[in-house]
């Protein structure tokens, strides 16, 4: 009989995904929202990839509140911590998404080891690993150096929260110990469920296909779908070779966002634009735009990841950019359409 398993931030683009995931692998579900008023779309929307039948729930949870975490966790096995705020701009509290970020990690580590939770996956970033660096390869032992001036407030919310997991986890005093697992994943396409375009990954693919992206930056970092990011959490959370280890859930090779906008101006897209973006304009507009000097902090680097332990422990092969990214890109276009 498979366990049941609580994903934090359900309504979230990787959330979804892992829950469908979970169902299709006969997983029980509970999805933590901060507004239960969401699950029923939510739920109806899983309901067009596969039916849930009995084996989908819905709980109130908030990062930065105790209240109903233990309620959420006393019947269940394992823990998927997907939830994290998500916003790339600069801002001027850096506790904005540090705060929420580090405190509800431990939150939810915290009961789920009061809880006796088996195991818990952690959705991190590639860019606690690698943020900090302009070339060369990074692998599962790499930390991104805090002390690097450039780093983005969501760079270093990443980062600390993970560290903090890690540090949770080592430091288990007598009793139950719960196991921890942390996905990396690195830049996140592939489709949405719910057409919810709201996040950071959906709104880079709505800005090219409408053109509101009058202009490319010159901006790589290694990608994967989210169907493999989910993949790779659900299979975490069994794998005995797992325990105790970081995995970077990502191509082995950048991809470089001028790729991505030949290829959607090559499938039809043609409001996409293909001009670069010269750097001191973007410098110019990043005095005045929030989300464009997060921007300048990652623009020109060149990174390769080194996957291979990922692929050893999980046998796994990353899905082809080309189809992620035009998966993507349909569905954007979908939503968008249904909306207007």
């Amino acid at each position: 009989m498979k366990k049941k398993v609580l994903v934090t931030g359900v309504s979230g683009f990787v959330g979804q995904h892992c829950a469908v995931e979970l169902l299709k692998q006969g997983y029980h579900v509970k999805g933590s929202l901060r507004d239960l008023s969401k699950g029923e779309k939510i739920r109806q929307a899983i309901s067009k990839v596969i039916d849930p039948n009995d084996q989908l729930e819905f709980c109130e949870l908030d990062l930065t509140k105790d209240q109903g975490w233990e309620d959420a966790l006393k019947d269940c096995d394992f823990l998927l911590h997907v939830a994290s705020p998500f916003i790339f701009k600069q801002t001027n509290d850096e506790n904005e998404l540090i705060k929420p970020a580090v405190e509800g990690t431990l939150r939810a580590l915290s009961f789920a080891q009061k809880c006796k939770v088996k195991r818990v996956v952690l959705t991190s970033s590639i860019a606690a690993m690698s943020a900090h660096m302009y070339h060369g390869e990074f692998t599962p032992d790499n930390w991104t150096d805090l002390n690097d001036k450039n780093l983005s407030t969501y760079v270093r919310s990443k980062t600390l929260a993970e560290k903090a997991a890690w540090d949770f986890y080592k430091n288990q005093k007598a009793g139950h110990k719960i196991e921890l697992v942390v996905i990396n994943p690195g830049g996140i396409t592939g489709p949405t469920i719910t057409n919810n375009l709201e996040g950071t990954s959906m709104d880079t693919l709505v800005q090219l296909i409408t053109g509101k992206m009058s202009m490319i930056p010159d901006v790589s970092f290694p990608m994967v779908d989210v169907r493999d990011v989910a993949t790779l959490h659900v299979m975490a959370l069994t794998e005995e070779a797992a325990k105790g280890k970081r995995f970077i859930a990502a191509h082995k090779q950048a991809t470089h966002y001028m790729d991505l906008a030949i290829l959607l101006k090559k499938n039809g897209y043609e409001k996409v634009s293909t001009k670069k973006a010269p750097l001191f304009l973007l410098k110019v507009i990043g005095l005045f735009n929030k989300e464009v000097k997060a921007l300048l902090t990652i623009i020109g680097k060149h990174v390769t990841a080194d996957i291979s332990q990922t692929k050893k422990v999980f046998g796994w092969e990353p899905m082809s950019m080309e189809k992620s990214a035009l998966d993507m890109a349909k569905s954007v276009e979908n939503a968008l359409n249904k909306s207007n």
